[in-house]
């Protein structure tokens, strides 16, 4: 029995020491809805070792094949032009929005994300973790159209090795949202596809979405509202600073943590007046998940990961407007699909990865 205890408990610290050492991302979603009845939404991508990205056009009519461990899998076209993020050499959007207003990301999902396996009767629906994003984004042009096909079951995804990332199937659950502001998590569990409502636009990582959504419970005290003064016994006792509402605010960068920081930041945000003030707001209040390296890291083998924001992102499905900025880069930079051939014949690249500059003012105060 001792003998079995202890292999037992060696099976639970090899497989979490086997998590651990993944170089998990810290990826945080939020949306928000504007005055005028816009919606815009945004994420940081983070990750624990350096990824090579950059922003993709995809235009109308592009062929895909998706790839499954037994070879070519799902076959399909671009119905829909898209931009978006892409890691590597691999053009597949982690990260996108779409000529119709869809919008697409992936989050890492670790310890809780299972593939279906591929057979012969369904390896012809098969796509990588990878491709599953780029194929929703080039397919469809709403959260309900997305259901559907996930619920007739046209594509799965297979547990794909994908270049650069690693020795096994990079584990991801996505979220989807239009531009009505109806939004979606969808994540691979025992083999399928399990959808969620996504009524508040938050997403982030491990555990799975319903888990998150009940967490909140605990948290239903935070307020925006400062609390007022307490009296006892004749004295009072007032806040010592702006915020007291939000005292038990989690402040850490878990998942769970940070899925109730945006939760909360992203519906107390007072409203901006239009999708473009919408877009800056998006920024402002990503910035409260902005990871500086060495905050978050772990050692496996001698070699030190550390989870760092590699971009953060904005999109406005309505004027088809792609925002981001990288950890080199704080510029905020922008694609406009309505000013691009989306009948074009290439697929089109930029590199993330450029380094911003110190503007030295001194001449002017002088």
């Amino acid at each position: 029995m001792l003998a079995r205890a202890k292999t037992q408990i060696s099976l639970i610290a090899a497989i979490a020491v086997s998590l651990a050492l993944q170089p998990a991302g810290a990826c945080t979603g939020i949306m928000l809805k504007t005055a005028d009845g816009s919606f815009v939404h945004g994420r940081t991508v983070e990750f624990g070792v350096a990824i090579d990205s950059s922003i993709a056009v995809i235009p109308r009519g592009h062929a895909f094949v998706g790839k499954t461990p037994r070879g070519d899998g799902l076959a399909y076209a671009a119905k829909y032009a898209a931009v978006g993020a892409v890691a590597f050499t691999d053009v597949k959007l982690l990260d996108g929005l779409n000529e119709q207003g869809l919008a697409v990301g992936s989050f890492y999902f670790p310890g809780f994300a299972t593939y279906a396996p591929v057979t012969q009767a369904n390896q012809t629906k098969g796509l990588s973790p990878g491709d599953f994003p780029n194929w929703l984004l080039t397919q469809f042009a709403s959260v309900g159209e997305v259901r559907g096909a996930i619920e007739r079951g046209e594509a799965v995804i297979t547990p794909t090795v994908i270049d650069h990332w690693g020795p096994e199937a990079p584990p991801f659950h996505y979220v989807v949202y239009d531009k009505t502001g109806a939004s979606i998590a969808i994540e691979p569990v025992g083999g399928g596809l399990v959808i969620h409502d996504n009524p508040l636009g938050v997403m982030t990582n491990s555990p799975s979405f319903d888990w998150h959504m009940t967490n909140l419970r605990n948290y239903i005290t935070l307020n925006p509202l400062n609390a007022p003064p307490l009296k006892i016994d004749g004295e009072s006792f007032a806040q010592l600073g702006q915020g007291s509402g939000m005292f038990g605010l989690p402040g850490d960068f878990t998942p769970p943590s940070r899925f109730v920081r945006a939760a909360f930041f992203s519906k107390t945000a007072i409203p901006a007046r239009t999708a473009q003030g919408g877009v800056e707001q998006v920024f402002h209040i990503l910035n409260n998940f902005d990871i500086p390296v060495g905050v978050s890291r772990e050692v496996g083998d001698g070699v030190v990961h550390t989870d760092y924001t590699l971009l953060t992102i904005a999109r406005d499905p309505q004027s088809l407007r792609y925002y981001y900025k990288s950890y080199g880069d704080q510029t905020i930079r922008m694609v406009d699909l309505k000013q691009l051939d989306l009948n074009a014949r290439e697929i089109k690249l930029v590199s993330t990865s450029q380094q911003q500059p110190i503007v030295d003012m001194t001449a002017a105060v002088k």
